[in-house]
């Protein structure tokens, strides 16, 4: 039995559509459980915990100064006494330990072959004069006056150390990469 469609359409009335209260809230979740999230950037983190670092570095040598009667407690010490960075700031130890297991770290991680040898022998030349530097900072650090320049010196080394190990680590992957593409190619 067919309809005619024109006069399904005179007579068809709209029904009024009433949505929920909450209907915006329950649609406004459901997008946020479907759409991807963002992955968080942690540099703000960084900069602030190394500006909490600083500033308790700061702190530590401020109070040092007023518990020696406004004395450098630094400059205060014998020619026998040898000054470590973990008296001067436990927190600075505990950066100085951080890059140097991490720097340990980078240099175990690394894979000798006959490919890559030459490009490890030439970092790890740059960071044997690295090691070389940070030794003599050390040693200038034990002797000397200690300042801020020698402290920021001594961690820019390091920073600088695992900078170049972790460069080398992605030309090394780089090279990996290149050389499994040749090979599928010739494959």
């Amino acid at each position: 039995m067919p309809k005619d469609i024109r006069k399904l359409a005179k007579d068809f009335r709209e029904e009024p559509l009433e949505l929920s209260v909450n209907h915006e809230e329950k649609f406004l979740q459901k997008l946020q459980r479907e759409l991807p999230r963002k992955k968080q950037s942690y540099k703000k983190w960084y900069v602030a915990a190394s500006v909490i670092i600083l500033l308790g570095f700061c702190g530590t040598l401020y109070r040092l100064q007023e518990t020696t009667g406004g004395e450098d407690p630094i400059q205060s010490t014998t020619p026998e006494q040898v000054v470590t960075i973990e008296d001067i700031s436990p927190e600075m130890k505990k950066i100085e330990n951080y890059y140097l297991t991490a720097i340990n770290y980078e240099i175990a991680s690394l894979e000798v072959t006959p490919e890559n040898k030459a490009l490890l022998d030439e970092y790890l030349e740059k960071v044997s004069k690295l090691d070389a530097d940070y030794k003599r900072l050390h040693q200038q650090f034990q002797k000397e006056e200690i300042s801020d320049k020698t402290i920021n010196a001594l961690i820019t080394n390091l920073q600088l150390r695992l900078q170049l190990l972790i460069q080398l680590k992605d030309q090394l992957n780089d090279l990996q990469s290149k050389k499994r593409n040749h090979e599928n190619i010739i494959i």
